[in-house]
């Protein structure tokens, strides 16, 4: 277990490389990271916290869990870039990478969110007052009436001058902190647009460093990064080109609407392009099933479903694969799509029901439920290589396992595990293959209806409940009121955190969070309100929606070539309809293999970080595999880079004629 105790020498950093104030000069902590950058840490357009009327209690009204216990990290092997020395960046002065939090229990636990190191530099702003004033030698300082004169040190010792001029330092730099911070956002926006900032400084290192083809494809991957994973708000400094979809590996791509040559005029607006707004149609929700079936199934008569809720010649083999994969990370999930008869999302669905015994708890009837997502599948695009009922039923099952992590195994209550499940079953239904800036450029209905924020998200929502609504589909029937709300409520909180535009803002919340728990000297997270459980429930799901990088190789590799090509149909129609193409999404210039290393360096790897922390040991081998991956498409992207090179340089060789 890990407990921070007050550290002597306070250490902190904006780029978490630890500062000892006493040995700066007087004044320059202002103009150090801490001074520089966390004045520009305050973004957000919303604060995540609230006060739950239910805290202490499960949402289900069960009383609350012990909380999640926060274990002592090893060193990790490759820290990313929120952990990364600012040596090559002129923003503070260059201080020791080895320079660490070290204590008496624990050395190199490291601080990086703003608001925690703020009350770590506070607790050893308490520790040397006390020192200074004599109070720790008092049996209880706090008694004033029984106190007698402290002894204070002479003003000529250099001990006591040292301290008492970096206490005062300690004290002004938190001052400062605490006073450009804005009332109507949350503590957590400071390590957002930190952490923004910090991806920025990477970014144009990045692009900055290369040349030629490799400098194209660098500032293609900036663009896609920002206008990805970087939400903007009035307050922003970074100015992303657009912001995109919900993907696991960012934006989404191929477009389930127009086909065939589109011709467009100079000057038309891109929305009276032919074919612009037939990106998406209207949803039809009517039941697949027949009066009589549904009656039964109202009544409680209906007769059970197929095994695993699909019919298949192969349905033994698919209950071998559930029975030895379905709790293991990293089922051919690909396998699951041809076993079931190209229903993986009902058989991955109807699998983890009745392992969990949802069916009993919550008394639904197996054939309400294959009624249900047998609808649900069928409006997932199946044109679409990426946004299909196959990556739903990945992310899915990739949530059933990291729900059954021993370290958070009574953290949730049975109505928040069905909430998960439910959301990430549906966090895509009706996807059209693009992207919402597609959408919003095209000024496409969807756009229009939800005012452009988490356009796809608010409709995959709208979809899912809208056909709960048909005759023989509504799981959620035995649930009361309260039950239906806190599940609609969950449910929604949770698809629209899938928004990749959040990411930060996910990532940000989550570490603040386990940091401060860290830093105020505790080791459990209480987790007893609905705003710090959610917090966990989003950056699972956001987890498991990045899992794709870090599965095995075989499927890794299979899930980069359908998003790609996703990536290159959108930009395919971007050019049919005279957009300018978005990053990413064009087949003759996107450097895949570059684009998968920085996506797993800036984006997934940071994220996998912060989970590992919070249920460590649980998912370390998910990070080592991430890892792995990452280290496979550098080596091919090094390969490719060279290969280019030489080419090159024999042209430049080659004797005109």
């Amino acid at each position: 277990m890990l407990q921070l105790p007050v550290l002597q020498e306070p250490v902190a950093d904006v780029n978490c490389q630890r500062v000892r104030f006493d040995t700066m000069p007087s004044g320059a902590y202002r103009h150090s990271r801490l001074g520089v950058g966390l004045q520009l840490l305050y973004r957000r357009h919303s604060c995540n916290t609230c006060f739950d009327e239910n805290a202490g209690h499960r949402p289900d009204g069960q009383p609350g869990t012990s909380g999640l216990v926060l274990q002592h990290l090893p060193h990790q092997r490759r820290e990313s870039f929120l952990y990364r020395s600012d040596s090559d960046f002129d923003v503070s002065p260059k201080a020791s990478r080895n320079s660490s939090m070290t204590s008496d229990l624990h050395s190199d636990e490291i601080i990086v969110t703003p608001f925690a190191q703020v009350l770590h530099t506070l607790r050893s702003v308490h520790d040397n007052v006390k020192t200074l004033t004599g109070a720790d030698h008092l049996p209880n300082h706090k008694d004033s009436a029984a106190a007698p004169s402290l002894a204070t040190p002479s003003s000529d010792d250099e001990d006591f001058s040292q301290m008492a001029d970096k206490t005062l330092k300690d004290l002004e730099w938190c001052l400062e902190q605490l006073e450009t911070i804005q009332t109507h956002r949350s503590v957590a926006d400071m390590a957002s647009s930190k952490f923004k900032k910090l991806l920025n400084m990477e970014l144009e290192r990045m692009s900055g460093s290369g040349q030629g083809g490799a400098a194209s494809s660098a500032n293609q991957i900036e663009s896609y990064i920002k206008s990805t994973f970087l939400e903007t708000d009035d307050d922003s400094a970074v100015t992303p080109v657009g912001k995109g979809g919900s993907s696991a590996a960012g934006g989404s791509g191929s477009g389930g609407g127009s086909g065939g040559d589109i011709e467009t005029g100079e000057g038309r607006s891109p929305r009276d392009a032919n074919g612009a707004q037939a990106t998406m149609t209207k949803v039809q929700v009517k039941s697949t099933r027949t009066p009589a079936q549904l009656s039964a199934i109202e009544a409680g008569e209906a007769q059970l479903p197929p095994r695993l809720g699909v019919e298949t010649p192969h349905s033994e083999a698919l209950i071998q694969l559930f029975e030895t994969g379905l709790d293991k990370w990293g089922i051919d999930i690909f396998k699951v799509d041809e076993l079931s008869a190209n229903k993986p999302l009902t058989s991955v669905v109807y699998a983890i029901f009745e392992k969990r015994d949802f069916f009993s708890k919550f008394c639904i009837h197996p054939s309400t439920l294959v009624s249900y997502f047998s609808q649900v599948e069928q409006h997932y695009k199946p044109d679409n290589p990426y946004h299909n009922a196959v990556h739903a039923a990945d992310v899915t099952q990739s949530t059933h396992v990291l729900l059954n992590a021993p370290s958070i195994g009574n953290v949730f209550s049975d109505l928040e595990i069905l909430a998960s499940v439910f959301a990430c079953a549906i966090h895509d239904v009706n996807h059209p293959g693009v992207t919402n800036q597609f959408l919003i450029n095209t000024e496409n209905e969807l756009a229009i209806m939800y005012n452009d924020m988490s356009v796809l998200e608010n409709h995959h929502c709208a979809v899912a409940f809208k056909l709960l609504q048909n005759p023989g589909s509504n799981i959620f029937s035995q649930l009361d009121d309260v039950e239906r709300r806190q599940l609609r409520k969950m449910v929604i909180d949770m698809v629209l955190a899938t928004d990749m535009s959040k990411h930060m803002s996910l990532l940000a919340d989550l570490k603040t969070m386990v940091e401060t728990k860290k830093v105020a000297g505790g080791c459990l997270l209480k987790l007893d309100n609905y705003s710090e459980k959610m917090q966990i429930m989003q950056n699972m799901v956001h987890c498991a929606d990045l899992s794709n990088p870090a599965k095995p190789l075989p499927l890794s590799t299979q899930w980069v070539t359908r998003v790609m090509e996703e990536f290159f149909s959108q930009g395919d129609r971007e050019k049919a309809l005279g957009l300018p193409v978005s990053p990413m999404c064009c087949r003759e210039t996107a450097n895949v293999e570059k684009s998968q290393v920085s996506f797993i360096d800036f984006i997934v790897h940071p994220l996998w970080e912060a989970w590992t922390e919070l249920v460590h040991p649980d998912a370390e081998d998910i990070l080592n595999t991430l890892e792995q991956n990452r280290d496979y498409y550098c080596e091919l992207s090094a390969a490719k880079e060279a290969e280019a090179a030489s080419k090159e340089e024999a042209g430049a060789n080659k004797p005109s004629s």
